[in-house]
């Protein structure tokens, strides 16, 4: 992983023709309370485990987490801002939610390039995100990426 070449935010898309095997972007973002909250009132999830700290204290997690799809959002950040950026379109996205994100958790989303469909112009990446070391969210995804052409 620490030998992955890095994308940065260049505000340049990449295109189909520059994704190589390998390269990695990031995109990072400390969750807070706004932002739990924001995200139920968009997506309509107010599931009290999210909002309600009586609540979910008494869940296995003693505590508010954030949505998993909250954090699953940084990925397609990183997608959207990093690498491959502007252009780029989802086409489908796996996802294994393995620990929970608490309100004050840094959590950085991690891209990698594995592979490539040429005649569709389909991209295949590693998709994670991580607090510190851990992983939070393990997946896979596959983008269509526009060409220099």
């Amino acid at each position: 992983m620490a030998d992955a070449p890095q994308a940065s935010a260049t505000n340049k898309p990449y295109f189909f023709e520059d994704l190589t095997h390998g390269l990695a972007a990031t995109f990072a973002k400390t969750v807070t309370e706004a932002d739990i909250v924001k995200f139920a009132e968009v997506s309509g999830d107010t599931n009290p485990v999210h909002l309600d700290a009586a609540y979910a204290a008494t869940t296995m997690f003693k505590q508010r987490i954030a949505h998993g799809m909250l954090s699953a959002g940084f990925i397609s950040a990183a997608f959207g801002t990093v690498m491959p950026g502007p252009g780029a379109i989802y086409v489908a996205q796996s996802l294994k939610f393995k620990a929970p994100v608490k309100i004050g958790d840094h959590v950085t989303a991690r891209v990698e390039v594995t592979g490539s469909v040429p005649e569709k112009k389909f991209v295949t990446f590693k998709t994670q995100c991580l607090i510190g070391d851990k992983v939070v969210i393990d997946g896979e995804a596959t983008l269509m990426v526009p060409t220099k052409g």
